[in-house]
């Protein structure tokens, strides 16, 4: 889509066009943090009529940033697609961190941790979308979950394995995420430990 707006008073125009598409969405929404890795990971495809687009970059930031879309739809509230992505991608980084003993001993990384820094664009086309809710932003199509767990899974599965080092900077960003948050916990009760005493 090649959007241009001339103010015809004045002949000023501005012409907004995306050559890369969510790719360039990632980009622009990392412009004022460090990316960990440099490129933008995407994938596209088609599964049984539900089209598919993401692309994901991790930072050094402490926030999840993710935004979904269904039919070009803002699905701010989430859905269907969002819990496939999510879930695909913690299975996926446990499973390579387990198979390549990137675990320190006694530490448990949630798919929380493994979401700290992500940047996230997920477009899904659906020809019968069932929204929830009562802004119906959340898309709630059940087989959807299914399509993109399973696409992106396979898809991150192949990335890693092939991107050794960015493999291991992204899970090292996890462990840091479940160290600090085991950390926070521990001084938690330290302090409440020390109240129930007084």
């Amino acid at each position: 889509v090649r959007i241009i707006f001339k103010d015809e008073r004045n002949d000023e125009r501005d012409e907004f066009y995306y050559e890369r598409g969510i790719i360039e969405y990632v980009e622009y929404l990392n412009r004022s943090s460090d990316p960990i890795h440099s490129d933008v990971i995407y994938v596209k495809g088609e599964q049984e009529q539900i089209g598919y687009e993401i692309a994901i970059q991790y930072t050094t930031d402490l926030t999840e940033n993710v935004h979904s879309y269904a039919n070009n739809i803002n699905t701010h509230e989430g859905g269907t697609h969002v819990s496939g992505f999510r879930g695909a991608l913690t299975r996926t980084l446990n499973n390579y961190a387990k198979k390549n003993n990137l675990f320190p001993k006694n530490l448990t990384v949630s798919g929380e941790d493994f979401r700290e820094g992500l940047t996230a664009i997920l477009s899904v086309k659906v020809p019968d979308p069932q929204f929830e809710g009562q802004t119906k932003t959340k898309l709630g199509n059940g087989e959807i979950e299914g399509i993109i767990s399973s696409a992106f899974g396979e898809f991150f599965k192949t990335y890693l394995e092939e991107n050794p080092n960015e493999a291991r900077n992204i899970i090292k960003k996890g462990v840091q995420a479940a160290e600090a948050r085991e950390a926070a916990r521990a001084a938690r009760d330290k302090v409440r430990r020390k109240s129930v005493l007084g």
